[in-house]
């Protein structure tokens, strides 16, 4: 008997005829479409000892952070400080330079009552 040799048959069918698209059967089967057959996956209640160990890790975590604000803060304050200082510095000199120039201001004044004076005096003898 000459039978003829057939291809078996695949249960799979093509998924998708679109050029554009290529999905995978793995892939189709993990679209929203399917899961809405699948029953809900139950989650498991975590244990004591990954809890505690999570709350652990949380500790060092917030340790840790603690400890990093706490040195930025540190840092900033004294930078702050450091500023205070160079601005109180600066105010100083400032002052001294204000004090000099009104000394200078006075003693320009003066100096020039005490020329207009003298040329009055000049005036007074040159008319008389």
């Amino acid at each position: 008997m000459a039978e003829k040799m057939i291809p078996p048959i695949s249960n799979k069918r093509p998924l998708n005829n679109n050029k554009g698209s290529k999905q995978t059967e793995k892939e189709t089967e993990q679209t929203p479409a399917n899961q809405d057959k699948s029953p809900p996956k139950k989650k498991k209640p975590p244990s004591t000892s990954s809890t505690l160990e999570s709350a652990g890790s949380f500790e060092a975590t917030s340790a840790g952070a603690s400890k990093d604000i706490t040195m930025l803060l540190s840092t900033f304050s004294e930078v702050l400080s450091e500023r205070a200082a160079g601005d109180a510095s600066q105010m100083r000199e400032l002052q001294g330079i204000l004090t000099e120039a009104q000394k200078l201001e006075s003693y320009l004044r003066e100096k020039k009552k005490r020329l207009r004076q003298t040329l009055a005096l000049i005036s007074d003898k040159l008319q008389g």
